[in-house]
């Protein structure tokens, strides 16, 4: 089973910033177009942001100007920087891959106080 590992989310004054990592085995990490996503409490979950194995990035609009995605090849990472962060942004955090099957990390919990 494809194990991803989020880690840094955590509690924050709105306007505050965090950054979130995702590990992944390189065996996975070098194929995929690595994805975040979000999940809001009584909310479906939504895709944040993505980045291609060659840097192409996507974002929903919410997060535009605010949330960077990028991605170390070597290290088999991927970050969220999260800038200005609102309390609209409260929510747990997951990165996911598509192959060779869907897998999701754990989760991070994002809390973005007013």
């Amino acid at each position: 089973q494809v194990q991803l590992v989020e880690s840094g989310g955590g509690l924050v004054q709105a306007g505050g910033s965090l950054r979130l990592s995702c590990a992944a085995p390189g065996s996975i990490f070098r194929i995929n177009t690595m994805t975040w996503y979000r999940q809001a409490p009584g909310k479906q979950r939504e895709l944040v942001a993505s980045i291609t194995t060659g840097g192409t990035t996507n974002y929903v609009d919410s997060v535009k100007g605010r949330f960077t995605i990028s991605r170390d090849n070597a290290k088999n990472m991927m970050y969220l920087q999260m800038n200005s962060l609102k309390p609209e942004d409260t929510a747990v955090y997951y990165c996911y891959a598509l192959r060779p099957s869907p897998a999701w990390g754990q989760g991070t919990q994002v809390t973005v106080s007013s």
